[in-house]
């Protein structure tokens, strides 16, 4: 498979030891999949950060976000008849799902897109209510006008759904509520109307029929969605067959609309593709990338919390040059660079 990224020499960027935890009883496990924006002449980053306390021989230990925003530790014995762990991101206990770690969402931002520091004066993004109470993740930012869309992944006991917040100043949020119910994640907002109205990218998950695949859906206000539309399928035998979920926001370019994209196999090793859609017409699939423009090749892609992934959303363009953010083995951020221009000359 052609790897064609020119990762950054400094990767990682960040690892979990370079950020401290939110509270003196957590560690911070691992840092994943940044979103990415330009704010006063600074590149910034918002991270997933998944935090969970000391394990101690003989049980595990996993937070939540009880009714009342407080955190809550729960611990089960690791010989319960009960307990499936056989996963180190997700349990399941008397049939019902838990995360292994709590996430919130951190901002930190660069003066040369390499170094990132957290400023002092940016609150931490955490889950809010009954709908978040696993937590936030996966944070993906639109820019429309003067106002920043952030679409994340929130966790409960009833499913994965979208939540969105919008800023102007990354200090105030305006909390929307979940705009896609369960399950459904990776949605990412298109940062121009087109023909007057919204578009997102999304996922909706199902384990019976069907399949993991990417949808396309539309609004007239940025908060209520229809005209649901399959887009992008996984294919057998392929680099993606097991499932497929948009990247950042997709990119304007003369010949469409172009999507960075993550696929993975029933092995769970994720890389990244691309696909363009039309400019007018977005619901309509021009081309795909049959191999991956990335693949886990380094060893902090390969051997980390779940090794074997690379998975962006959140990049950065310069002319041809685009700057992906991504998150490595689900435990660090690291950077690369790719010409525009090389990935559409794959595209088939």
């Amino acid at each position: 498979m052609r790897d064609i990224a020119n990762r950054f020499p400094e990767n990682p960027l960040l690892s979990p030891k370079d950020l401290s935890a939110s509270n003196d009883q957590f560690q911070v496990i691992c840092l994943l999949n940044p979103g990415v924006f330009v704010y006063e002449n600074k590149i910034w980053l918002i991270v997933r950060v998944a935090e969970n306390i000391a394990q101690k021989e003989g049980s595990i230990f996993f937070p939540i976000v009880d009714e009342t925003g407080e955190i809550e530790i729960l611990e089960i014995l690791l010989d319960d008849p009960h307990l499936i762990a056989n996963d180190a991101r997700v349990i399941n206990y008397k049939g019902n799902d838990y995360l292994t770690t709590l996430s919130h969402l951190r901002l930190l931002s660069s003066d040369n897109g390499i170094r990132f520091q957290e400023p002092e004066d940016y609150s931490i993004l955490s889950g809010i209510g009954p709908l978040e109470k696993f937590g936030i993740e996966d944070c993906r930012v639109s820019k429309i006008g003067a106002t920043y869309h952030l679409t994340y992944t929130a966790v409960s006991n009833n499913g994965v759904g979208v939540g969105l917040r919008t800023t102007t100043n990354w200090k105030d949020f305006d909390q929307k509520g979940m705009i896609f119910p369960p399950h459904n994640k990776d949605c990412a907002i298109f940062e121009e109307l087109i023909n007057g109205k919204y578009y997102a990218l999304h996922r909706p998950s199902s384990k019976e029929i069907g399949g993991n695949y990417i949808w396309i859906a539309e609004s007239p206000d940025g908060l209520h969605w229809g005209n649901h539309q399959c887009i992008i399928k996984t294919r057998e035998n392929h680099w993606d067959s097991a499932r497929v979920g948009a990247g950042a926001a997709p990119i304007k370019t003369e010949h469409g609309w172009l999507e960075i994209y993550h696929g993975a196999n029933a092995e769970n090793f994720y890389c990244l593709g691309a696909f363009l859609m039309d400019l007018d017409n977005p619901s309509k699939v021009i081309s795909r990338t049959v191999e991956p423009i990335m693949v886990p090749t380094e060893v902090y892609e390969t051997n980390g919390f779940f090794g074997g992934v690379v998975f962006t959303n959140g990049h950065i363009i310069d002319g041809d040059r685009l700057t992906i953010y991504y998150g490595a083995a689900d435990e660090f951020v690291c950077g690369a660079h790719f010409s525009i221009k090389e990935i559409l000359s794959l595209l088939e």
